[in-house]
């Protein structure tokens, strides 16, 4: 196979992955991936990037504690601003054609799990099953100086690419996750994140369980012709 054909398989079996066996990954390959993911571009070579990896009692130390917001807010919907993502991460109202993408998207998913929309119960556990890392041995959190803006952000989603497309060279999976924005607050603390810090986005890391029926999901993509202008 040559590097043509390495890339492409590459980056076309990098999927979201939504149920994860318990199999540990080492400290060493984790950093490895996270050297090698350093080498991602960031304008000005500013390298805005800090990254919280979190295991063992660590790991479930966070997970209880959010989800223990989660729970509160569910209960008692009037506190829903009390957790809210340090910024906008996606558009206060949805509109076309994005509106339609994502729901195909939340609707392929919960087909495949048979949660029908009146099932507010198995919406909730599945939504709680995101604070644990969708079982990920490993979770990683990504964070920036909070006055560096748009910058950092563009920088650590090129970051986190490379960091999932160098993990699946290595043989592991993952799924980058925003669900853990807006317990900010509740999580930093826990990492021992400077007050200036925001949290840009959450991932679990670990091994795909290939006996999940969620883990069948493969999301499309529109036509190349579609999104892209040829100018000559």
């Amino acid at each position: 196979m040559d590097t043509k054909q390495m890339i492409s398989a590459l980056v076309n079996s990098r999927q979201s992955i939504r149920a994860f066996t318990d199999q540990a990954i080492s400290q060493d390959e984790i950093q490895e991936i996270l050297e090698l993911a350093s080498r991602a571009p960031s304008g000005t070579n500013i390298q805005p990037w800090k990254v919280y990896v979190v295991q063992g009692n660590k790991k479930v130390e966070i997970q209880d504690a959010v989800k223990q917001a989660v729970i509160e807010v569910s209960e008692n919907p009037e506190l829903k601003g009390k957790y809210e993502a340090a910024f906008q991460y996606y558009p206060k109202q949805w509109f076309e054609p994005y509106l339609s993408r994502r729901r195909a998207n939340g609707w392929g998913l919960y087909n495949l799990l048979d949660i029908q929309k009146h099932e507010k119960q198995k919406m909730h556990a599945h939504l709680l099953r995101n604070f644990e890392f969708f079982g990920a041995p490993v979770g990683v959190f990504f964070t920036a100086h909070e006055n560096l803006h748009v910058s950092a952000k563009m920088a650590i989603a090129m970051f986190m690419q490379t960091f999932m497309l160098v993990a699946k060279a290595y043989g592991f999976d993952s799924c980058p996750q925003a669900a853990w924005n807006d317990y900010h607050e509740v999580i930093l603390p826990l990492v021992g994140a400077n007050p200036d810090e925001q949290l840009i986005c959450g991932l679990a890391l670990g091994y795909a369980d290939p006996q999940h029926i969620i883990n069948q999901y493969y999301t499309p993509r529109i036509a190349v012709q579609d999104f892209t202008v040829f100018l000559s």
